[in-house]
């Protein structure tokens, strides 16, 4: 996909830059990309050598009205004027601010693919308007950390945001039983897509796994089953509530 990544510089960190961008690469390429603010206000200082690093163009916007971050409506119009041009697959709204929740939703109206990215303290209203949301908490991990003594295995990082309630075992067995067969086995790729469907924040990182199978695995409630594709190079995860066979009872 071809992504319009657009950044609120007012309201988002500058030390998630790297991790941010890498993300950001999973889902496709980033051919534009833009960061607004004030760049005369001392406080974006930080951002500045970044932005060469990243080719990140850089748009200024005013702060017109003390307390008010003026970035929003300059962004809101790019995007639309983005958007016109057809150009575009998608878009990345780098912000915890709940502003932008009605271009995220007409966004997505115009068969856009919408990913948000801010901190946990982002409203619930922006957060369920994307397709997927990623917590930027989990993007930035202490490398200093990664000596050969403590370096962490791929299925745990190296701590949670989120803890593990009741109400995300349930999004998970429910989800679980909408793919399932009549063995009660679901394809896991089938599984982790509706789930982010249904919850666009979802993400195992939250919990402190990597990938979905070791989250999954570590609840206790879910069987877990390797198959063999027709090839024999790779290997298909499938998933069951455990003890449940068919549909829900």
């Amino acid at each position: 996909m071809n992504l319009a990544v657009l950044i609120d510089g007012d309201n988002i960190p500058s030390k998630y830059i790297k991790e941010m961008m890498e993300e950001i690469a999973k889902y496709g390429v980033p051919s534009i990309k833009r960061i607004y603010g004030d760049w005369t206000n001392p406080k974006l200082n930080r951002w500045k050598g970044l932005l060469l690093e990243h080719a990140i163009q850089p748009v200024q916007q005013y702060g017109y009205t003390t307390g008010k971050n003026s970035t929003d409506s300059a962004m809101i119009i790019d995007a639309m004027d983005i958007l016109y041009s057809g150009n575009t697959d998608g878009f990345c709204i780098v912000s915890s601010d709940s502003d932008f929740t009605r271009l995220a939703t007409r966004l997505r109206e115009s068969s856009q693919f919408v990913i948000g990215i801010g901190e946990q303290k982002t409203p619930k209203p922006f957060i369920v308007a994307c397709d997927k949301f990623i917590y930027l908490e989990i993007l930035n991990e202490d490398e200093e950390d990664e000596s050969p003594k403590t370096k962490r295995s791929v299925k745990q990082q190296k701590k949670a945001v989120e803890p593990v309630t009741p109400e995300i075992i349930k999004l998970i067995k429910t989800s679980v039983y909408d793919c399932a067969d009549d063995d009660g086995w679901a394809f896991l790729g089938d599984v982790g897509g509706l789930i982010n469907k249904k919850q666009p924040n979802f993400d195992p990182r939250n919990f402190g796994y990597y990938k979905l199978t070791p989250f999954i695995d570590s609840l206790g409630v879910f069987e877990i089953e390797e198959r063999e594709t027709s090839n024999g190079r790779f290997k298909h995860i499938y998933v069951r509530v455990e003890g449940k066979k068919g549909s829900q009872k």
